[in-house]
């Protein structure tokens, strides 16, 4: 007799993957700031402390260069750690740590040292936090090569990407998105893994291909039950992994529909959904019956007041829109 599926949210999610994690790994541990007594900036590590203590569960100063260069500095010396930046804005100033360290020794030392060392953080807006707490930075990111990139969107990839990463002999960093926090959904009790090398089709479709991941997959899913009660029929990508992208499962779903809306809540110059596009013409050009369409955050800092961050991202009606000049176009 099967299980059935078990409704959490995707907090509870993060909280139940580091539990397990340190459960199973004596090497693993979580640091980073709040993370301990507070319960960690978002509520995930909140009662881990009193679970694990503080050997486990680590409180750190507020210094991002720090206590993320004294993440390295155990991941090398072969421990496992988790280490929790409260918001990507402030993971700049780890910045050195990340790009020039964990990135980069594994190949300047040629091959001799690994950084298994995962790096999660919050990221996107919504919430009302203002500019120094609300920018979406998972672009700058997949840049660099060294890192792998990933951005859970799902309750399911919440509760298994990390084991994943954990596993992962170089840093990964994992995006978790303010809004997706109190989001629910059902966890299969079928998985129990997840991979991080490949993007998910979370809805098939004939007509286009809306192209998406973290905060912005829920807009598209809701952007595709809107476009299909006007006859169009949206196919949802949700990368998943940004650093290595999944070009199979980008250029295999944007030849079934030959149209793709790229929706990336990052600015629209030199942006993820720039790079993806980009790649889309390098290998599936002719392919195409359209032009390819972005829907992007509006180029300014997210603005503070309610109605202005509304506008300044991407919203299912953006979505819609720019989904509807492409397919109006159909023989």
């Amino acid at each position: 007799m099967s299980t059935a599926a078990q409704r959490l949210s995707y907090r509870e999610a993060c909280r139940q993957a580091i539990r397990a994690a340190i459960q199973a790994d004596e090497r693993v541990f979580l640091m980073g700031e709040d993370v301990g007594r507070y319960g960690g900036c978002y509520a995930v590590s909140k009662g881990l402390l009193d679970e694990f203590g503080p050997e486990r569960i680590v409180d750190t100063p507020l210094s991002e260069a720090a206590f993320v260069g004294a993440g390295i500095g155990a991941a090398i010396g072969g421990l496992r750690p988790i280490v929790e930046i409260m918001t990507c804005n402030f993971s700049l100033l780890a910045l050195d740590q990340i790009l020039n360290n964990a990135a980069t020794i594994p190949h300047m030392s040629g091959g001799q040292f690994s950084v298994p060392l995962v790096i999660r953080m919050a990221t996107g807006a919504g919430r009302q936090l203002a500019a120094q707490h609300s920018h979406s930075l998972e672009g700058w990111y997949a840049h660099i090569p060294g890192l792998r990139v990933l951005a859970p969107a799902t309750v399911t990839d919440a509760r298994y990407m990390l084991q994943a990463a954990l596993a992962d002999p170089n840093p990964v960093l994992v995006f978790e998105h303010i809004m997706l926090y109190a989001l629910e959904g059902e966890l299969d009790p079928g998985v129990s893994a997840v991979d991080i090398e490949h993007a998910a089709i979370r809805r098939p479709g004939r007509d286009l291909s809306l192209i998406t991941y973290g905060g912005s997959l829920p807009k598209a899913l809701s952007a595709a039950e809107l476009l299909a009660a006007e006859g169009i029929d949206a196919e949802v990508v949700d990368l998943r992994v940004l650093r290595p992208l999944d070009d199979a499962t980008i250029m295999e779903s944007v030849r079934r529909t030959r149209r793709a809306v790229v929706i990336d809540e990052g600015w629209r110059s030199g942006s993820l959904a720039a790079e993806v596009c980009t790649r889309i013409v390098e290998q599936a050009f002719y392919e195409l019956d359209a032009p390819l369409a972005r829907v992007c955050t509006e180029e300014a800092p997210i603005p503070y007041a309610k109605h202005l961050e509304d506008a300044a991202l991407p919203q299912p009606e953006k979505i819609v829109a720019a989904a509807r000049a492409l397919v109006g176009g159909r023989g």
